[in-house]
């Protein structure tokens, strides 16, 4: 990913952040009263606020020197996003059978790591290193295979067998860009500082 540094957002103030996945739909009233919808995008969108998360002079301080450090909106950055950034159901431990990756065909070594959501599927493009565990009919492997950090797949150095189930777990973050080149902030009071609004959006 061009024009990205690799480095997480304080997770201080990604705590505070308000947002999540936005789609976009087009929706076309008939005559008739029905309507005809049309998903715009393939995949959703995440946008957050993490303005409300600033709530003393220090703090404005370390968003103001993260914003610096990125230029603006010039570079992107690893956001965690609070609400979903792990393989594992809500509450649970990552485990290395959380997310089904592929079949085993004989030949295919590489999968790529994604997320179902029902019938949607989520790739995953940025897995926290070190965190990543993957299975194969059920049993964990801790070798022979290596994490592509640039394409976020799973690289087998031995070929899966034919029908063998491919699942992995893993903590990941978000590929994200400030939305603007600007921030304001204001002093309020002696060591109280605040920010009205800093969104950050996701990059693909």
């Amino acid at each position: 990913m061009t024009g990205f540094h690799d480095v997480d957002f304080p997770i201080k103030l990604a705590l505070g952040a308000v947002g999540g996945p936005e789609w976009k739909t087009e929706i076309a009233s008939l005559a008739s009263g029905k309507e005809v919808r049309n998903a715009k995008w393939s995949s959703s969108k995440r946008r957050w606020d993490v303005g409300s998360a600033v709530s003393s002079l220090a703090d404005l301080q370390t968003l103001v020197g993260f914003f610096e450090a990125r230029m603006g909106r010039l570079y992107g950055f690893r956001f965690r996003d609070p609400l979903d950034h792990t393989s594992a159901e809500p509450g649970a431990e990552v485990g290395s059978e959380d997310q089904f990756l592929g079949i085993g065909d004989g030949s295919q070594s590489v999968f790529q790591l994604c997320k179902h959501y029902g019938d949607w599927t989520r790739a995953i493009s940025k897995p926290v290193p070190g965190t990543v565990r993957v299975s194969i009919d059920g049993v964990e492997h801790v070798s022979g295979w290596t994490l592509d950090t640039d394409s976020s797949e799973v690289r087998f150095s031995l070929a899966p067998t034919v029908g063998a189930e491919i699942r992995a777990g893993f903590e990941f973050d978000c590929p994200v860009r400030f939305e603007n080149d600007q921030i304001n902030g204001v002093i309020e009071a002696f060591g109280a500082g605040r920010i009205v609004s800093v969104a950050l959006v996701e990059l693909f």
